[in-house]
């Protein structure tokens, strides 16, 4: 068990300039390492930004020339910015490192978080992040008017979503009726601390992630609480009910480290 404290890094109209809060997620890093502070979550919103992780491929970036900034935390592009609640986990754990049991236990926090606001979610296989689920193939509707076992995004290795309108927009994904994400996780560890985190969908303006294919994904699209519930819900609602969760998931986990073959010979 740990204490978890929270610091408020900035909300709009106070939004936050990306590379300003990474620089304090190193400073807080920094400290946690030297156990200077207890563990630290960092929430806030963004101004607009594109982030490319590491395993990020150039066809996935916006074709516009965009401006992103390369971060060196896993995962592939994504959108922060006005609307998307963000949240920097700074956590000493015990080594050798569990970084999936950390990524679950931050996607538990966000289930929760959805649930109290009535909304479903769920992991999905392969996937990080906390999805709400599609209706199954057969279900949906047919994208113009052809049958979805001839989805091009499917079978088309050359097929750009970027090019082809809002037929085929991740920001769509909802009225097309498949999987969509509502958060995003994305982190790195360094030295048994952890660093960047997660980004939850409230009310952002999601049609930023039409330039890009977020988190390398083309046959799924995302989704904000808002969207899904059908009225608005604002960043500030969705806080204190986020910061009980990740305080309930956190600070009662049961650490322990990953569990490694013993060595032959």
């Amino acid at each position: 068990m740990t204490d978890l404290r929270f610091v408020h890094l900035g909300f709009g109209p106070d939004y936050v300039e990306y590379t300003e809060a990474w620089e304090e997620q190193r400073r807080v890093h920094a400290a946690r390492f030297a156990d200077e502070i207890h563990d630290t979550c960092l929430l806030l919103e963004h101004l607009p930004v594109y982030t490319a992780g590491r395993r990020t491929d150039a066809n996935e970036r916006p074709l516009d020339g965009t401006p992103v900034v390369d971060v060196d935390r896993g995962g592939k592009i994504t959108w922060h910015g006005p609307g998307q609640l963000v949240g920097y986990p700074i956590m000493k754990l015990p080594r050798p490192v569990d970084v999936v049991a950390h990524v679950r236990r931050l996607e538990d926090a966000l289930i929760r978080t959805a649930a109290d606001f009535g909304v479903e979610t769920s992991r999905v296989e392969g996937r990080s992040g906390v999805w709400v689920l599609g209706d199954p193939v057969e279900e949906r509707p047919r994208l113009g008017g052809l049958s979805l076992d001839f989805d091009p995004r499917l079978h088309d290795e050359e097929f750009d979503p970027r090019l082809n309108g809002p037929e085929y927009a991740p920001s769509n994904a909802g009225q097309r009726r498949e999987d969509r994400k509502l958060a995003a996780i994305g982190i790195r560890v360094a030295k048994g601390v952890t660093m960047h985190g997660f980004s939850f969908n409230v009310n952002p303006d999601n049609t930023w992630f039409d330039r890009i294919v977020p988190c390398g994904i083309r046959d799924a699209g995302v989704t904000s609480l808002s969207y899904e519930l059908g009225r608005e819900i604002t960043v500030a609602d969705v806080v204190p009910v986020v910061e009980r969760h990740l305080k309930d998931v956190l600070e009662h986990a049961e650490l322990r480290p990953r569990e490694t073959e013993p060595s032959v010979g």
